[in-house]
């Protein structure tokens, strides 16, 4: 299958949070982001519109979303810049394929253009894309590491269950 990988655009807000809270939906939510569904469907329209104007003006956090060729939304990846951190990164959120999707290499997909936009960025320049994977996300885990990512040995608490780890894992500049 075919993808447009793509920001989103202003007009298409009620999109991203449709695609947002199916993602919160799934089954593996709870070890996938740390926001919880119902946390997300009481966000005011604005929120949203905020979110889609911003990657339209390619203003991050910046949401890619990958486009099937009969307009359906697979799947989406948030970029947000984080300049203030012992080096500029960008940080990976919010990364979700929808079932349909899965195993048609979507998720590949989306996470170059995030690496990608990452690397172009020129103020602040970029020398790491990280990510945080909760420690029973093995799926996750294996594949970042299969795109080059690599833990740090940093780890904090799941904000969601405090008994649970998630581990940080980056990318370098190459």
């Amino acid at each position: 299958m075919a993808y447009v990988i793509r920001p989103v655009k202003a007009q298409e807000w009620q999109r991203l949070r449709e695609l947002r809270l199916a993602a919160l939906a799934d089954p593996v939510a709870r070890v996938a982001f740390n926001e919880t569904l119902e946390e997300a469907a009481v966000q005011p329209d604005a929120l949203w519109q905020r979110r889609a104007a911003r990657s339209e003006e390619g203003v991050a956090p910046l949401t890619f979303i990958g486009e099937a060729s009969d307009g359906g939304w697979g799947g989406m990846v948030v970029v947000l810049v984080e300049a203030d951190e012992e080096a500029p990164q960008t940080h990976l959120v919010g990364v979700y394929v929808r079932p349909g999707h899965r195993g048609t290499g979507l998720a590949w997909e989306l996470i170059r253009a995030a690496v990608g936009w990452s690397w172009e960025l020129a103020e602040p320049a970029v020398e790491r894309v990280r990510l945080w994977v909760h420690e029973e996300n093995g799926r996750a885990q294996a594949f970042y590491r299969a795109l080059g990512f690599v833990e740090t040995g940093r780890t904090c608490a799941d904000p969601k269950d405090p008994a649970a780890l998630e581990r940080e894992l980056v990318l370098k500049r190459g």
